[in-house]
């Protein structure tokens, strides 16, 4: 026969959990009709059933994190079993204690790991309160230590959950798929998030089966990243997640929700990276010149050299006098008339000769006067 020390430390090298609470107890499913009996131990939050206490493996275990209600069904009475209904997501299973206190101790560190928080109504002794104490912190710790702390909700994850979808066509038969989804397979949709986990860890990809979805999950557990799969149906009223408890939601954008509010924001859906410009360009300046500029425009002074003095005086050329009579065609002839003009020199040359007739007879008329 093993050392009990021996059998603890090989117990706690297979679960990798820390040890919490042991003892005997009997275990059945409500559909059942015998109790089994089984030395548990209670590590992290996980139960697990051993035959005896010299078993290295154990023979079940009972995930406490899906445990929905823990119900006493025979009442607290000294000297007589106390039995409880552990309901699970798949299951109901009975747990019975020969001893009450000792059914009373088990319930005390069941609740504490599952709520992570101490029962509101404890039947325990003060030393029995102060190591249940210590268990609390310890599992915060192991809790915070395999998942650290979420940051800040951001605001737009509340505006985004308060604000409700827009209403959709009755006539739309298509309905709207989300950013995330991806016409691959099972296994090319597993390769991405290996290959892309900065990327998200949600992939919504047609099912193999018709008009149906399926959604692809990578999650990070403490023994390493695991690939999910789930199926999606496609109805009249909305989609149903096909869990152990089946799930309804009216849209894919709100099957994605459901996932990364269950799994505590800590899953989100697969984006594609896009590439970000590194520089900067800038447009050369244009050359204008302003109208409203009160400054005058400066404008270059010619250079010009100096003339040598000159001791002859310059002499600025006479003035022609007009000739009366003589009438000068310009050299533009273009900008005349010749046919007007050429009846108005007739007229005017007509007028002279009369003229000068006149004064010729004036002259030989005095010429032919005799002096008394």
């Amino acid at each position: 026969m093993s050392h009990p020390r021996v059998v603890h430390r090989r117990r706690e090298t297979i679960t990798a959990l820390p040890l919490y609470y042991s003892g005997h107890l009997l275990k059945k499913l409500r559909k059942e009709k015998d109790f089994n009996k089984y030395h548990a131990e209670l590590r992290g939050a996980t139960l697990f059933l051993y035959q005896d206490e010299t078993q290295y493996t154990y023979t079940e275990k009972l995930d406490l994190k899906a445990l929905k209600s823990m119900v006493l069904d025979s009442p607290y009475q000294k000297k007589a079993p106390t039995v409880f209904t552990l309901t699970l997501n798949t299951e109901e299973v009975q747990l019975k204690m020969d001893n009450p206190d000792t059914g009373e101790v088990w319930r005390c560190y069941i609740l504490t790991v599952m709520k992570r928080e101490l029962p509101s109504k404890l039947q325990l002794l003060p030393g029995q309160v102060l190591q249940l104490q210590d268990v609390l912190a310890q599992e915060k710790r192991r809790i915070l230590k395999i998942c650290p702390p979420l940051p800040l909700r951001p605001p737009f994850l509340d505006s985004a959950s308060s604000s409700q979808p827009p209403p959709k066509d009755e006539n739309e038969s298509t309905p709207e798929v989300p950013a995330c989804f991806f016409n691959v397979t099972r296994q090319e949709a597993e390769r991405m998030l290996e290959a892309n986990p900065g990327y998200g860890g949600m992939i919504l990809r047609p099912s193999t089966l018709a008009n149906n979805y399926a959604l692809t999950l990578r999650q990070m557990l403490p023994s390493g990243p695991t690939m999910r799969n789930y199926r999606v149906t496609a109805t009249k009223s909305g989609f149903i997640i096909e869990l152990d408890t089946a799930v309804i939601v009216p849209s894919l954008n709100d099957v994605l929700k459901y996932f990364t509010e269950k799994t505590e924001y800590r899953l989100h859906p697969y984006t594609l990276s896009h590439p970000y410009d590194t520089s900067i360009n800038v447009s050369p300046a244009t050359n204008y010149i302003s109208i409203l500029s009160s400054t005058p425009k400066k404008v270059p002074k010619v250079q010009v050299a100096p003339m040598p003095p000159s001791n002859d005086k310059d002499e600025m050329p006479a003035q022609k006098e007009p000739v009366h009579g003589v009438y000068v065609v310009p050299d533009d002839s273009d900008h005349y008339d010749h046919t007007v003009e050429m009846a108005r020199l007739d007229g005017e040359l007509q007028t002279v000769i009369k003229l000068q007739r006149a004064s010729i007879c004036k002259q030989s008329d005095k010429k032919e006067v005799p002096n008394p």
